[in-house]
C-alpha cells in the first residue's frame, strides 16, 4: 500500500508539472498573439473617414494652371432668375447679392491681379442705351470684362454698343436679339476674338421656358495679364 501510494504521488506531481509548463507555453503564446497585433494595429494605417472629393475654385470641374482666373458663370433664367458670376472663388455677381437686373450685366475686373473693379446692369428693354456707352468707353486698357443676359439684353442696343462690346472680344453682340440668352468674357485691348462666349437664340421651337431659352452656363480660366 506504501507503494502504491508513492506511485500515485509521484504521478500527481508529474502531472502537476506537465500542467503547470502547459498553462506556462498557453500565457506565452496569448502574450506573444497580443503583443503582435498591437505592433500590427499601430503600424497598419486606418482610413478613418472616406476622403472628400477635390473642389476647385468657383466648383470648376478641373483646377486652372498658374497664371490664371478661375472663373464660373451663367445666364439668367427668364426673368425670374438673374444671372451668376463667380471668380477666384469669389461670387461677384447675383441675386443674393442683389447686385444684378434685367439686360446687359457686368463686372470689369483688373486683369492682372484678379480685383474687382466694378460691376453694373444695364436695362436694355425699358432702359436708356447711353450709360451702357458710357460705361463701356471708360473701360481701361487690360481690364478683363465679364458679361451675362437677363430678360432681353438687345432692344435698346444701337450700333455704337454693339461696335464697342465687339471691340472686347465678342463676335455675337452684332446678332443678339431679343429675350437671347448670352454670356462672354473678353477684356480691352484684346487682340482677336474670345474663346469665351456663348448664346442661344430666343425661338419659340427650342424655348425651355415659355418665352425664353435655357440658361446657359460657362467656366474657363482666363489668362492673367502679365505686362
Amino acid at each position: 500500500m506504501v507503494r502504491a501510494s508513492g506511485v500515485l504521488k509521484s504521478a500527481a506531481l508529474i502531472f502537476a508539472f506537465l500542467l503547470a509548463v502547459f498553462l506556462a507555453f498557453q500565457l506565452l503564446d496569448i502574450h506573444m498573439d497580443f503583443k503582435l497585433s498591437s505592433v500590427m494595429s499601430r503600424s497598419v494605417p486606418v482610413n478613418e473617414a472616406p476622403t472628400k472629393p477635390v473642389r476647385y475654385k468657383c466648383g470648376l470641374s478641373k483646377s486652372c494652371p498658374i497664371g490664371h482666373f478661375a472663373f464660373k458663370m451663367a445666364s439668367g433664367a427668364a426673368s425670374v432668375v438673374g444671372p451668376r458670376i463667380c471668380l477666384e472663388d469669389k461670387l461677384i455677381m447675383s441675386g443674393v447679392k442683389n447686385n444684378v437686373g434685367r439686360g446687359i450685366n457686368i463686372a470689369l475686373v483688373n486683369g492682372r491681379t484678379g480685383e474687382v473693379i466694378k460691376t453694373g446692369f444695364f436695362d436694355m428693354w425699358a432702359g436708356d442705351v447711353a450709360p451702357l456707352i458710357k460705361f463701356l468707353k471708360e473701360i481701361k486698357e487690360g481690364t478683363v470684362v465679364m458679361m451675362a443676359s437677363f430678360d432681353d439684353p438687345s432692344t435698346k442696343l444701337n450700333d455704337e454698343a454693339r461696335k464697342l462690346i465687339a471691340d472686347l472680344g465678342s463676335s455675337v453682340i452684332t446678332s443678339l436679339g431679343f429675350r437671347d440668352n448670352w454670356i462672354f468674357v473678353g477684356g480691352k485691348g484684346i487682340k482677336t476674338k474670345s474663346p469665351f462666349e456663348q448664346h442661344i437664340k430666343n425661338s419659340a421651337d427650342t424655348n425651355k421656358f415659355e418665352g425664353w431659352p435655357e440658361v446657359l452656363e460657362m467656366e474657363g480660366c482666363v489668362p492673367q495679364r502679365q505686362d
